[in-house]
């Protein structure tokens, strides 16, 4: 049996998590995001026609309509994984919160906090547009005290961040259970595990909160924002802030038009690299439209 691997190269702005996430393919034994390109590998016996084209039907829905998507396929050796991801994830800033595989030290700042995050299987490192601009935002969110609801947390890496900026606690839902694994794994390597709570599972599943959440994390998809609208809309009426992540900038109108439907205001608006986030809240609590 072949210890060989096939790696594919996607020339395209994406999110790896998100990738993987849709093709739900549990096969995939890595997959990173360096420089405009994601890799992904699969074990050369395991790689087939049809993972191909279900790689490039996933593509064709993550991909703005018309853009001509950049794939190879390639056969490489066998080789050390940790070593290969090592060369590629670098240490990340933004504002004071620093991001980093566990074999990059950094020196911080008298203000920054740091979070370790070693690459594994499907999981964001904070580099994407969508997961920066979250991170932005709770630079600026975050007073101290707060409740956080991180839906779809993948990594855990925004819940990680808003509860080492001074949130209470935060609990992370995720449908994934390789991203379960992976969440409980970061939290526990950052000390968190007495903060943070990882649910595997849906809005359905989560255990009733004592306190609606003050603010709730959403980066997720066009879809999945438009499917989870009526839940979500359901915090904000109950005083929480909404952020919404992970949507193309030709689609915000419909995410717009889908929360004030439901009785939420835009009050925020941050653009980046063809994305956009948007924060809502209802009406009465709103801090200034855009």
């Amino acid at each position: 049996m072949s210890n060989d691997w096939v790696e594919v190269r996607v020339q395209e702005n994406l999110d790896a998590g998100e990738l993987l996430s849709r093709l739900d393919d549990a096969a995939v034994q890595g997959a990173w995001e360096a420089d405009g390109v994601v890799h992904l590998y699969w074990p050369e016996e395991q790689w087939n026609g049809e993972r191909l084209a279900s790689v490039r039907s996933v593509l064709s829905d993550l991909v703005p309509s018309g853009d001509e998507i950049s794939l190879s396929v390639t056969r490489v050796p066998a080789q050390d994984w940790n070593e290969v991801w090592a060369r590629s994830v670098k240490p990340l800033q933004i504002g004071r919160v620093v991001i980093r595989p566990s074999w990059e030290p950094v020196a911080l700042g008298p203000h920054d906090i740091e979070i370790i995050l070693d690459p594994k299987q499907a999981f964001g490192t904070g580099h994407h547009a969508t997961t920066r601009m979250l991170l932005e935002w709770l630079l600026e969110d975050i007073h101290g005290g707060e409740e956080i609801l991180d839906v779809g947390t993948g990594s855990a890496i925004l819940a990680m961040a808003a509860v080492k900026l001074g949130a209470a606690s935060a609990v992370g839902l995720e449908i994934d259970p390789v991203a379960v694994d992976c969440a409980s794994e970061y939290i526990a390597q950052n000390k968190l595990r007495d903060r943070i709570n990882i649910v595997c599972g849906t809005l359905a599943d989560l255990p009733q909160y004592r306190t609606t959440p003050d603010l709730v994390l959403a980066n997720l998809d066009r879809q999945t924002v438009v499917n989870l609208a009526d839940d979500l809309a359901g915090f904000a009426l109950r005083g929480a802030g909404i952020m919404v992540s992970g949507i193309l900038v030709e689609q915000e109108a419909e995410i717009v038009e889908r929360f004030s439907g439901l009785g939420l205001a835009r009050v925020k608006r941050h653009e980046a690299e063809g994305w956009v986030a948007l924060k809502f809240l209802r009406p009465e609590s709103c801090e200034g439209g855009v």
